[in-house]
């Protein structure tokens, strides 16, 4: 089952780095219940809010290669949450960003409804 949960997580990274929205939107609920907490921006709410902001920041021009670690996965029934650094690579500058993404399993798929992304200081 945490197999099914890591695979979730990595999709949602493959969409990010490909810029893909269409599947950002398959990766996340489409619910009042979803939270996005982008590294320096407001908790946003609700999925039309926080697919608005996959939307400005998939076309933004920034370019970004994730290189994940330090993951730990914990599924306790219908919900999962996976901790780790994002080691973010753009261009000549590195950073990282510690996160957790909190799934539910909704009919048998793994759905996001929780980012919340943090920087690291000093690094």
């Amino acid at each position: 089952m945490s197999a099914d949960v890591l695979a979730a997580n990595q999709a949602f990274y493959d969409a990010h780095e490909r810029r893909d929205l269409a599947a950002m939107r398959d990766v996340w609920e489409h619910s009042a219940r979803v939270v996005c907490a982008h590294p320096g921006w407001p908790i946003l709410r609700t999925w039309p809010v926080v697919e608005e902001s996959w939307r400005r920041i998939l076309a933004g021009p920034g370019r970004n290669q994730f290189i994940l670690t330090n993951d730990s996965v914990t599924v306790e029934g219908n919900v999962a949450w996976v901790t780790l650094d994002e080691n973010l690579v753009a261009g000549a500058n590195a950073s990282t960003i510690a996160a957790t993404n909190m799934y539910v399993n909704t009919g048998g798929t793994w759905k996001l409804v929780l980012h919340h992304g943090s920087p690291v200081m000093g690094s």
